[in-house]
This record gives C-alpha cells, structure tokens and sequence, in this order.
C-alpha cells in the first residue's frame, strides 16, 4: 500500500513538472539568451503571459483552411504530452511504460510533425508550403539519428524501455554514450526549432522553417503550438539530461530493470 502511494505521488509530481515546467523552461532560455546579448530579458514568467493572453484572443480563420488546420495543433499537442509520459522524470517509473514504447516515443513526434506540415499546406499559401518542405527534409535526417541513439540505448541497457533505456549505463559504455548523447542534442535543435538549423526569433524568410509554418494560426490555436513546442523542448531535454547524469538505482528503477530482464 506504501509503494502504491508513493508511486502515485510521484507519477503526480511527473505530470504537474511535464504540464508547468515547459513555460518556464523557455523563459530561462530566453533570459540566458538575452544576458548573453548583454540585454535584461523578458521576465522568466513571460511565456506563461504570452500564452494565457492568446487564450483570450479570438481565432481567425483563412476561407481555404478545413479542419486539418483546425485539429493539427491539438492533436501535436496531445501526441507531445504523451510522449513526456513515457518519459520517466525522477527516480520512478514513467506514468506509461512497456516494452518498446521508444519506439511509439519516436513516431508521437513524427505525428505531430506531419500534422503541422499538413496544416501549413492545406492553408495554400507558397510561404508555408516552402517552411513545410524544410521541416520534412530535415525530419528526413532526424529521425534516422534518433532511431540509431535509441538502438544504441538498447544494446547498451539491455532494455526496450524508455526508462532503464535512459538510467545509468554499465561500465564501459562511455563512448557510445557520449555519442548518442551529441546525436540526441542535435536532433534537439532540429526538432526544436533552434540555431543553427532555425532561429525562432526571427522573421527572414532565409531562416524559417517552424515560424512560417504557423503565421496562420492565432488565438488558442497558437497558444497551443507555443506550449507544444516548449514541452518537446522539454521531453527531449530530460532525454538528454538523463543520460548525461543518470538517476542513480532506487528500488523503483532496479524493480524496472529486474522486470524487463525477467521479460527477456
């Protein structure tokens, strides 16, 4: 009963981390950005104003968009939050875990990102269609290197779970550690939107690639695709972050591993 609790109790500080933490993530981020530009910075709380003002703004629709245009930044949405639930945050075990679940961890994104290309093809504007054409051609690199780290991880952890997948690796693994590690923090900027592949700061038509993909969204639409692309920042984030300094054997992580080696 104990454990059960705990479990619980953890899982729920998982998802208040996974749906609070994003916002202020990108906030830090821009406020490291602006110091080093020798400027103040937005407060660190500015996205979370941001994204409750566009809450309260009311939508407008271009007359050639259908409901693709509609039901892409939700459903990116839902697939990003659900990705960060297989995700383990601390000590415990993710929320959702099984065997093989990197492999839909992989595929949510494709989704997400394949219903943003198609959101920004189906307003019928050239401009959008050239930053969705960008986004696949680089996804067409991407995803490759995420599927080789995570059979890197595989063979290394013994596991088909996200969660022994991402804890601590047995000795002698140092080297194709530290490489999937620079493989997923590329994949990071790719997927994230930041230099050098895209700058979501600017509006040069040289270097957009996410921005232009959504300049027809407003309102709670666009909110939505902010908080989606700071919880991806954020699950790929503790991705990389976990492998770098792993979570040391507690009894939930070493009940995760004696399960998936009862498994094989």
């Amino acid at each position: 009963m104990t454990m059960n609790f705990t479990i619980f109790a953890l899982h729920a500080v998982d998802l208040l981390a996974l749906l609070l933490v994003p916002p202020l993530l990108i906030g830090v981020i821009n406020r490291t950005k602006a110091r080093f530009a020798g400027r103040t910075g937005a407060p660190l709380l500015q996205p979370l104003w941001d994204l409750s003002r566009l809450l309260r703004k009311q939508m407008v629709f271009s007359g050639t968009t259908t409901w693709v245009f509609r039901a892409a930044p939700i459903v990116t949405l839902c697939a990003t939050l659900i990705a960060g639930l297989l995700i383990p945050l601390g000590p415990g075990p993710a929320v959702v875990h099984f065997e093989g679940d990197f492999v839909l961890f992989a595929y949510l994104f494709g989704l997400g990102r394949f219903l943003t290309t198609a959101a920004a093809l189906d307003t019928g504007s050239p401009f959008e269609g050239m930053g969705a054409a960008r986004e696949v051609t680089f996804a067409c690199l991407a995803e490759p290197a995420v599927f080789f780290a995570m059979l890197c991880l595989v063979r290394i952890s013994g596991s088909l779970s996200l969660g022994p997948m991402t804890a601590a690796a047995p000795a002698g693994a140092t080297a194709p550690l530290v490489m999937c590690i620079v493989g997923l923090f590329v994949v990071l900027l790719v997927e994230c939107s930041r230099v050098p592949f895209d700058d979501p700061n600017t509006h040069l038509e040289l270097t957009m690639i996410h921005e232009v993909m959504v300049l027809d969204h407003s309102g709670p639409l666009l909110g939505a695709i902010l908080y989606g692309a700071a919880v991806k920042m954020f699950v790929l984030g503790t991705v990389i972050v976990r492998l770098a300094l792993p979570v040391t054997d507690g009894p939930w992580l070493g009940r995760q591993r004696r399960l998936a080696g009862c498994s094989r």
